[in-house]
Formats: structure tokens, C-alpha cells, sequence
């Protein structure tokens, strides 16, 4: 799900699939590497190391950003908007989770560490529940500026940074995440299928309509803008949602619809705290 710290030494710190945009770019290749040296130095909980980003990287996130100010105007939640208010997002360079830790701590306790490689679900959640959020500084190929096959400093930005100021999102990541570290397999499948249809592509209706609230939406330009012709949107029901499985490689075929934001922080916070999640 995330990328993950690991031994280093080796001359090619990130290995990129053959059908990566940037497999055959040796200078992105390059730059890759040296930003994952950075998660391969870091000691949790020390001030997060600048990334030296280059013009050509700041100008890819620049385009992104520019894409998707317009299309949250339309089709984002109103209390996902207001956030962003608290944690501006400049649209000309690439910010530094260092710069925003500041403000993520002050305002619900997370902060983000960096990371260099994958990492399973279940680590990646156990740290949520120690208010971490393991996040990539690297950003996606500069020939593809709205495609990424697979999480970048984009989708952990604009898709999750300024949701974890709100008090409430930042508790159901760590309850959570909390729950992720004594789960079995059967129940981790269950908290991490809640997890992606709730804070990675979770919808909330408001003014009749649907809005996005997920990460995986706020962050990516064509499934925000197509999510409602290409996915099936369903009702609100966690029983439902916690047996769904999902397939992170594509557009989604099936989105739940929350009836309210409050209702969903509740009910997820309900759900973990019951033990609904438990075989």
C-alpha cells in the first residue's frame, strides 16, 4: 500500500516495472533514488530532511494541482474544501512534509515520516495508529503528469494531508490503525477494505449530490472527474463495505455514498470501537 524503509547499499534504491513512465528515464531514475536515500536515513520522529526537489518536478506538481483546484470546487465535500483553508497547498512548488508537520501536529497529533519502498497494510495502518502517516516525497513521471501507478507526494498531499487536520479523520485513521495491530488476517482484510472505501474513496452526499471525500479522488484528476460514470455508487452500510474487496490497479468499480460526513465519522468510529471489525 505504502512504500516502506529497507536496508540500503544498493546502486538502485527504487526498482521501477518495465511499464513505469519513467523506466527508461535515467535522470528520473536518479532523482528517485536519491529521494528514497532520504526514508532510508530517517529515524522516526526526527524533523523530516528537506527532498531536493528539481523545476522540472515542481512544475509537474504545478500542472496537477492546477487540474484538480476547479474539479474540488465542483465535487468535493464542503468540509474537505474548508480544510484545505487550514493547510494551503502553494500550487508552484512541491511542499515539504517537514512544513507541514508543524501544522498536522498542532491540530490533531499526526505527523508524516518518509518512505522509500512498499509496505504491506498492515504496517502501514499500525503506524496510523501511533498518529504517523508514512508518506512518499517522490512525485510521478513528468510525461504523465495525471497518471501514477502508484502512490506519490501528489496523492499523499493533496489526497490525505489536509484531511488529517480535521480532528475526526485523524481519529478514525488511528482507531483504525489501532485495530490493524492486533487483527488477524481475516480481520485486517476487513479494517483494510473500510479503510479504502472510506479514506481513500470515500463519497458523502450533500446537496443531493455526491462528493469526495476519499484521498484516491481528491487526489486523481480523471477518476474525480468520472467517478460517477464509471463507478457504482452504493448506500452506506459497513457490513457491506468491510466484506467488498478492491482492486488498487484500476479505476473503481464500486463506491459507497455516505449520507453525511458526521455520520461516517461516527459510524466508522463506532464500528472499530465495537469490535465490528473482529471475526
Amino acid at each position: 500500500m505504502k512504500p516502506t524503509r529497507h536496508a540500503g547499499g544498493e546502486t538502485e534504491l527504487v526498482s521501477l516495472d518495465p511499464d513505469h513512465p519513467g523506466f527508461r528515464d535515467e535522470v528520473y531514475r536518479n532523482r528517485r533514488n536519491e529521494i528514497a536515500e532520504i526514508a532510508l536515513k530517517y529515524r522516526s520522529g526526527e524533523p523530516v530532511p528537506l527532498a531536493p526537489y528539481a523545476d522540472e518536478e515542481h512544475a509537474v506538481w504545478h500542472a496537477v494541482w492546477t487540474a484538480l483546484q476547479p474539479l474540488h470546487q465542483k465535487r468535493v465535500a464542503t468540509e474537505i474544501l474548508e480544510l484545505q483553508q487550514f493547510l494551503p497547498l502553494g500550487y508552484a512548488r512541491i511542499p515539504q512534509l517537514r512544513e507541514l508537520n508543524k501544522q498536522l501536529q498542532a491540530a490533531a497529533g499526526f505527523r508524516m515520516e518518509p518512505v522509500a519502498g512498499l509496505v504491506t497494510a498492515r504496517t502501514f495502518m499500525r503506524y496510523l495508529g501511533q498518529r504517523v502517516f508514512l508518506s512518499t516525497q517522490y512525485i510521478r513521471h513528468h510525461s504523465h503528469p495525471f497518471y501514477t501507478p502508484e502512490p506519490d507526494v501528489v496523492h499523499e498531499l493533496i489526497g490525505h494531508a489536509a484531511t488529517l487536520v480535521h480532528p475526526g479523520i485523524a481519529e478514525v485513521n488511528r482507531l483504525l490503525g489501532v485495530a490493524a495491530e492486533v487483527a488477524n488476517a481475516r480481520e485486517m482484510e476487513r479494517i483494510g477494505n473500510v479503510y479504502w472505501y472510506t479514506m481513500e474513496f470515500g463519497l458523502v452526499e450533500q446537496a443531493g449530490a455526491p462528493k469526495a471525500y476519499g484521498a484516491g479522488l481528491l487526489s486523481s484528476v480523471g477518476e474525480l472527474a468520472e467517478f460517477e460514470a464509471r463507478s457504482t455508487l452504493h448506500p452506506w452500510d459497513l457490513t457491506t463495505i468491510a466484506s467488498t474487496a478492491f482492486d488498487p490497479t484500476t479505476y473503481q468499480t464500486d463506491l459507497f455514498v455516505a449520507p453525511s460526513f458526521t455520520t461516517m465519522l461516527v459510524d466508522v468510529s463506532r464500528w472499530v470501537r465495537n469490535g465490528d471489525w473482529r471475526d
